[in-house]
């Protein structure tokens, strides 16, 4: 029995490197989207309306919501801004987003959340 416990030991150290050069690539398997394909696309496609970088809170329509302020709502999650990007709205151009696209735009904004 003390030699089992000796091996553990001895492989507990060999372990822990695996585990800690594996885990990152599953964590990164479980995200979504893409945070700066996203702002390149919101910078392109929606700033003309929004205020789409975090330091900035003015939009240049007025009636837009800045995406920091979209970001920090509670109800803001990625379910949410996917039904909001999937449903046409009269105050906005009827854009159709790829699902990489869609699933880029929304890390952005998701990513917002998470800024000073």
């Amino acid at each position: 029995k003390l030699e089992n416990e000796m091996t553990i030991i001895r492989l507990m150290p060999i372990v822990t490197a695996i585990v800690a050069m594996i885990l990152p690539g599953i964590i990164r398997a479980q995200e979504f989207g893409d945070v700066d394909k996203g702002r390149d696309f919101a910078v392109r496609f929606c700033a003309n309306c929004h205020a789409v970088d975090e330091r900035n809170n003015a939009s240049p329509e007025p009636a837009a919501p800045p995406f920091k302020s979209v970001a920090d709502m509670p109800s803001t999650t990625r379910l949410a801004l996917t039904a909001w990007l999937q449903s046409s709205h009269p105050t906005m151009p009827n854009l159709i987003l790829s699902s990489e696209e869609k699933d880029d735009v929304i890390a952005y904004i998701l990513h917002l959340k998470d800024s000073p």
